[in-house]
């Protein structure tokens, strides 16, 4: 895919930590309920940590369970790209930034109205902008 971001793994390197590196551009996951992010209940938007592209808003973020940021839905359609992630023995869908494609996370059918969906998003992945 083309992203309005593209950059080199050099310069994503110079410009992300090593645990963002691992996680946006090589599709790692961080430990579950060990997220920064996980628990935050504060009032505001959460940004690709990678391109600062808005992805989710507080309004839309709920405790899943899972250990990991939950969102029943990004803050517009188009903000997250989807594909097919067939990896550790599983069918899954994966989500990614659809400025810089970065990955995020992965979508499941699993959660509240309205949409049913449940976005499960590493916080590695994003940055949080406070009201």
């Amino acid at each position: 895919m083309n992203y309005e971001v593209n950059k080199s793994d050099e310069d994503w390197k110079k410009e992300l930590t090593p645990e963002q590196y691992r996680i946006l551009r090589q599709k790692g996951t961080e430990m579950a309920f060990t997220g920064a992010l996980y628990k935050n209940q504060d009032k505001g938007t959460y940004v690709c940590a990678a391109c600062g592209a808005v992805l989710f808003s507080s309004d839309t973020k709920y405790e899943s369970g899972s250990g990991w940021p939950s969102f029943y839905q990004p803050v517009k359609d188009g903000v997250v790209d989807k594909q097919k992630d067939s990896s550790h023995g599983m069918e899954r869908t994966e989500i990614l930034c659809s400025k810089c494609g970065g990955h995020l996370g992965h979508v499941f059918n699993d959660g509240p109205r309205p949409t049913g969906l449940r976005y499960c998003i590493n916080s590695a992945s994003l940055k949080f902008q406070k009201e």
